[in-house]
This record gives structure tokens, C-alpha cells and sequence, in this order.
């Protein structure tokens, strides 16, 4: 018989061999083969044939790889499983596909501000409302359906305010253990906040490390084209998703690269400039005018509806005059702003979101400050018996009244707007998504969240809800009636830039307002859980003065007098805070100025493989003019091998002479860049180039 082919037998000793190592093993063998993937396709399939023939010689269930390959499916379809129960998961790629980062980055927001209402919940709930439970009395009022909206009448006496929680220590066992109640809630608001600091400062840091990005050329788009794909994909509808995303960021790297700058003229310069001021002048003046009627009305609405009213409908409609005013302004004046910004006409679509997002956080803030100044100066010196409830129901009626808003500007400003532009005005066309309207929307609301806490600890488990039907509304609406954006525009910063204003001024703002409540507001003399005492800051006194009749606990006294309670420790907190952001910036900066120099490099490199192509064509077509030459005496010469150095130096256009030294001498052995040469005849540009 004739012998089998050599290329043959090393191909089986080869699956052989394969065949008998561990799955691990085996993977990364295949994988350091050099050769092209469909022989490598071939050799594993050939492997597992040759498994499977061993396996059913040997009569076993469970190969030696075969444990390895369950596990690893299993991981698999219990990873999808975990997938599909984050609602919002499929949600993101689907708009970021469709839409772009730009309206991405509002839903990104969206849900990082649900997980951070979960997380607020799930702490208020444990330690607050748990233990309240067990010390809970019957509730003797009747609920008619009307406290939904005005957050009154039943629910005054559950755990949703701060006037049901008792002052007492809990303890259902006699001289057992023991809860008080005073520390409870105030320790656990005050940590809960210091968390809150934390992880808006960590986030920010992550997003920005995470978004930022040298934004190149021909870099980025062949980094996306090249190394991005995600070849576990098998599903058809998946593998468009994923094409459809690229080719939306590879738009969006090409509009930021190809975008030019547009020289206007002194005159066409002063237009700009007078309408931009004019604009701000409007804005501005919009913004007082709506926190004056805030604050004429906000005085007047504790005796609005501490009247007694014959009929109560009219008591709990005249609760709801302040929060509809209110959102009513929140959500009308930025449609100003934003008709004012596409009368500036900003160069980039980005322009134009910020300077919105910055006009309407003014406005919402400022509304949220009159509003503040009513209640810590207006509603807690009134004769109220308990003006921490009448806080906590005023902000329940504004969160809820803001939701019901942001659903009806969904249908009105979304809905509406589409068929006036497919129907009545086709010259309008479909709507975009305004995202600089919608993202103050999320900021106000989580604002509101946070002044309430103190008043009523389960308003996170509220806005939990809220933002929840907010996100699937809002995604239906976006993508049943809007349209991607006119101009594809990429946002790295985006997310970055709206926890920075759910930072500051939202977040610093909540802390001094929960401050001035803490250290220097009276509590309710009948109600809630620090009645009687002169500040709520006091039971922490009233505890620390308790642990000094204790030697055990005199290092817990040492640390609150020396540390907590002196002003040094804040300056060291802020000190600490300071640093770690300088040390924070100052690696990303080492970070950025490393791509730039690494990014040169490539540049370099690439310039000095040009410089040596072309050396090299132009010696070819010197030996070939040569070799003609010479042909009619049948004298053609050869060369051996051939060195740039070793040739007079030409001068390439475009080339950078610190490339290297061409009059240097240098051997083969030595010079960075070598070319070996077989023979004039056979030989192409770069074929051997190593």
C-alpha cells in the first residue's frame, strides 16, 4: 500500500495529540496555531470527532472535556437569565443602536437614578420603618382614595411621614434588647447622606475615566471597524442591533472629526452675540418671574388650606394648588428655553443642550429654594402641631403632581407633536427627543427625594415606582414618536456632566437644608420621634452624655468631642476630598498625555514603513532599468542583499529627516528597519520586509 502523505500524518499525530488534553489546554493550543481560522475550524472539529469516537469505545457518559463544556454552558444561559431580568438591558442597545449616545446618556441617567432610589429604599425601609412596625399603633382613620393625591387624611397616620414614628425605645422583651428609635433615624439619614457624597464623587470619577477618550481619525474608526465586534454573537437579531450601534458611533466619530469651523464676520459676530444676550436676558427674567409667583403663592398656602372648608374636596383640592402651579412652570418654561436656543443657533447640537440644561437648572433650582425658604421658614414657625408632616405631604404632592407632568409632557409635547407633524404640518416632521428638558426633570425629582427623607423616609420607595414607569413610558414615546437626531453628534461626557449637577448645586443644596433642620430647627412638640427636644441634633448629645457613665465607651466620647464635633474634622474630610480629586486628575491627565505620545508613535512608525516602501520601489526600478540596459550584452547583475544605509540618501517628500540617519553607516545586525532581498527577478515591494 502506499505510504500516507506526510502532511497527513502530521495532521492526525497533531488531532491526536489535541485530543488527549484538558479543554483549557486544548482551546489555547488551537488558538496559538498560525494559521487561518478555518483551519482551525477544521482541526477542532476533527478534534471533537476524535472525542466522541473515544468516548463511545470506552462506553463513557463524560468525556475528560466534557464537565468543563456544561459548566461553561451553564454559565452561559445563567448569565442570559440574569440579562433578561434587568428589564432595561435589551432597552439600551436598542436606543443607543437607534438614536445615538446623546439620548442614550438621558436613559443611562435614568437608570443609575432608579438602582440609587433602590439602594435609598432598601436602607430607609430596614432601619427605620421595620422597627416602627413593632411599635406601631392602629391607624383609626378611613381612606377614601383622595390621599393617593394629596398625601393626607390616612396616610398621616402611617409610616410614610415623620410625626407616626415613636420617640421610645423599642423593645419587645423586658430587659432585653433594645431600639431606639432617635438614633435610628437619625443616624441612618446621616449616613445614608454621607453614602449618597461618596457615591456621587466615585461616579463621577468612573464615568469620566470611563468616557474619556483621544478622539482621532482614522484611530478611533479603526479601532471600531477592527477590534469591536463581538463574535460570540450568533443571533440574527442581535447581529443587527450590534451593526446598527456601530455604525452609529462610527457617524457620530466622523461628525466630531469632520466638523468645520465656521468664520463668521464683526457683523454677523455682533448678531450672535446680541441674541445670545438677549436670550439669557429673557431666560433669566422667565426665572424670577416664575420663582416670584412661587414665593407670593407659597406664602399664602398654609392658610390656604388650613381654612376649614365645609366640604373636603375643596380642602384636598386647595392642597394641590402649589405643586400644579409649580410643575406647570417646570415643565411650560423650557419649552421657551429651548425655542429661545434653536434661535441662537449654536454650531453644535451640543452647545445647545447644555446652555438649556444650565437655563433650566436655574430655574428649577431657584423654584426649589423659594420653596425650601417656605418651608423651614414659613411652615415650621407656624402653629402647626406637627409642621414636619405638612413638609412631608407638601413634597409627596410635588413629586407625585412632577410624575404626572412628565407622563402628560410625554403625550402632549411627543405624541401630540407627531401627528401635528405627520398630519396637519408634514414640513415639521417627527420630533426629537429633547434631552436637556428631560434630564433637569430627573434632577428635580431627585432633588425633591432627597429634601424629603427627613420627613418622610419612604419617598425613595415612591420615586422608586415613579422612575420605573418613567423609563418604558419614555421609551415607548421615544421610539413610536421622535426621530434620531438631525445632527449625529458623540456625547463622552454626557453622563459625566449630569451627575456633576446632581452633585452640585442639587445634592450640596439637600445637605444644607437637612443641616439648618438638624441643628437648628425646633421639632414638633406632639409629634415624631425627637418631640420635646430642642433640636433633633440633640439626641446624639443626649446619647454621647449616656456613654460617658461608661468606661468601655469613653474612646467613642474622645472621638465625637475631638473629631465629629469640632470643626477640625470637617476640615479634614474636605482636605481628604480635595486631595484624592487632585491625585484623581492628575492620573487621568498622565493618562491622556501617555495615548497622545503612544498615538505619536504609531504615527512615526507608520511614516518610517512608508519611507522604506518607497526606497524600496524606487531600487527596484533602478535594477530593472539597469537589468535592460545591460541585457544586450548578457551582462544582468544580481544582488544578493541590500541596505538602505549602504545607498547615497534621497530625499522623500513629506518625510521627517529624524526618521534616522541615511549618511550613518550601520550594519544589518544594528539598523532598526532590515530588508533582505533574494534577487532582482523575483522580487516585489515589501514581500520580505521584516
Amino acid at each position: 500500500m502506499p505510504e500516507a502523505d506526510p502532511v497527513c500524518r502530521e495532521e492526525e499525530d497533531l488531532v491526536g495529540s489535541l485530543a488527549s488534553m484538558s479543554s483549557n489546554e486544548r482551546i489555547k493550543a488551537i488558538q496559538k496555531m498560525p494559521k487561518t481560522m478555518r483551519k482551525k475550524r477544521e482541526i477542532r472539529n476533527k478534534v471533537l470527532k476524535e472525542r466522541t469516537k473515544k468516548s463511545r469505545h470506552r462506553g463513557a457518559q463524560w468525556t475528560q472535556g466534557a464537565p468543563g463544556v456544561s459548566f461553561r454552558r451553564f454559565g452561559n444561559a445563567l448569565s442570559e437569565f440574569f440579562q433578561q431580568l434587568r428589564p432595561w438591558h435589551k432597552s439600551l442597545k436598542i436606543i443607543g443602536a437607534e438614536f445615538g449616545t446623546s439620548v442614550l446618556s438621558y436613559f443611562v441617567f435614568l437608570k443609575w437614578l432608579l438602582n440609587f432610589n433602590i439602594f435609598s429604599f432598601l436602607i430607609n425601609f430596614g432601619f427605620i420603618t421595620i422597627p416602627q412596625f413593632l411599635a406601631a399603633e392602629p391607624n383609626n382613620l378611613s381612606f377614601t382614595g383622595l390621599e393617593l393625591l394629596t398625601g393626607a387624611g390616612y396616610f398621616q397616620q402611617t409610616v410614610l411621614y415623620y410625626g407616626f414614628y415613636t420617640n421610645a425605645t423599642i423593645s419587645k422583651v423586658e430587659n432585653g434588647p433594645s431600639y431606639n428609635m432617635q438614633l435610628a433615624y437619625i443616624f441612618t439619614v446621616g449616613i445614608y447622606f454621607v453614602i449618597c457624597f461618596l457615591i456621587l464623587l466615585f461616579s463621577m470619577a468612573r464615568f469620566f475615566s470611563s468616557n474619556f477618550r483621544l478622539t482621532k481619525a482614522f484611530s478611533v474608526n479603526a479601532s471600531k471597524l477592527l477590534c469591536t465586534w463581538d463574535f460570540n454573537i450568533t443571533n440574527e437579531e442581535a447581529v443587527k442591533l450590534q451593526q446598527k450601534n456601530l455604525l452609529t458611533q462610527i457617524k457620530e466619530d466622523l461628525t466630531e472629526v469632520n466638523k468645520e469651523v465656521v468664520n463668521f464676520s464683526v457683523m454677523e459676530r455682533f448678531v450672535h452675540i446680541a441674541t445670545h444676550l438677549l436670550a439669557w436676558v429673557v431666560s433669566l427674567a422667565t426665572a424670577v418671574a416664575a420663582c416670584a409667583g412661587v414665593y407670593f403663592l407659597s406664602i399664602n398656602n398654609l392658610k390656604l388650606f388650613m381654612k376649614g372648608y365645609s366640604n373636603d374636596l375643596q380642602r384636598q383640592s386647595a392642597m394641590l394648588v402649589l405643586p400644579v402651579i409649580v410643575s406647570l412652570l417646570n415643565t411650560l418654561v423650557p419649552f421657551l428655553f429651548s425655542w429661545l436656543g434653536h434661535l441662537e443657533k449654536f454650531q453644535t447640537p451640543g452647545q445647545h443642550i447644555y446652555v438649556t440644561i444650565v437655563r433650566n437648572i436655574i430655574l428649577k433650582i431657584s423654584i426649589v429654594g423659594i420653596l425650601c425658604y417656605y418651608w423651614l421658614n414659613i411652615v415650621a414657625t407656624s402653629e402647626s402641631q406637627c409642621w414636619e408632616t405638612l413638609v412631608g405631604q407638601d413634597i409627596y404632592r410635588l413629586v407625585l403632581v412632577d410624575f404626572i407632568f412628565c407622563l402628560l409632557g410625554s403625550f402632549f409635547g411627543e405624541f401630540l407633536r407627531r401627528i401635528i407633524g405627520t398630519t396637519v404640518c408634514v414640513s415639521l416632521g417627527l420630533p426629537e427627543f429633547d434631552i436637556g428638558r428631560n434630564v433637569l426633570d430627573l434632577i428635580y425629582a431627585q432633588t425633591l427625594t432627597w429634601i424629603g427623607i427627613l420627613f418622610s423616609p419612604l419617598l425613595p420607595g415612591i420615586q422608586m415606582i415613579a422612575f420605573l414607569i418613567v423609563f418604558f413610558v419614555k421609551k415607548v414615546s421615544l421610539m413610536r414618536n421622535c426621530q434620531p437626531p438631525r445632527e449625529v453628534w458623540r456625547t463622552a461626557q454626557m453622563t459625566t456632566s449630569f451627575i456633576f449637577l446632581l452633585f452640585c448645586p442639587s445634592f450640596l443644596g439637600v445637605l444644607s437644608v437637612t443641616g439648618v433642620t438638624v441643628w437648628r430647627l425646633k421639632p414638633s412638640e406632639e409629634c415624631g420621634p425627637f418631640r420635646g427636644l430642642p433640636s433633633m441634633y440633640a439626641a446624639v448629645d443626649e446619647w454621647i452624655q449616656t456613654l460617658e457613665r461608661y468606661t468601655v465607651s469613653k474612646w467613642v466620647v474622645w472621638i465625637y468631642h475631638n473629631l465629629i464635633a469640632s470643626e477640625l474634622f470637617f476640615f479634614i474630610i474636605s482636605t481628604v476630598v480635595l486631595i484624592v480629586t487632585y491625585l484623581y486628575w492628575q492620573i487621568i491627565q498622565a493618562r491622556k498625555t501617555m495615548i497622545k505620545l503612544l498615538h505619536n508613535q504609531i504615527i512615526n512608525a507608520g511614516q518610517d514603513k512608508k519611507f522604506l516602501l518607497q526606497k524600496l520601489q524606487r531600487e527596484q526600478r533602478a535594477k530593472r532599468r539597469s537589468s535592460s540596459a545591460l541585457g544586450g550584452r548578457g551582462q544582468q547583475r544580481s544582488s544578493s542583499s541590500y541596505h538602505p544605509s549602504m545607498q547615497p540618501a534621497q530625499e522623500v517628500p513629506g518625510y521627517p529627516e529624524r526618521a534616522f540617519d541615511r549618511n550613518q553607516n550601520t550594519s544589518h545586525n544594528e539598523h532598526p528597519f532590515s530588508v533582505e532581498i533574494s534577487s532582482s527577478s523575483d522580487f516585489s515591494p515589501g514581500k520580505q520586509l521584516r
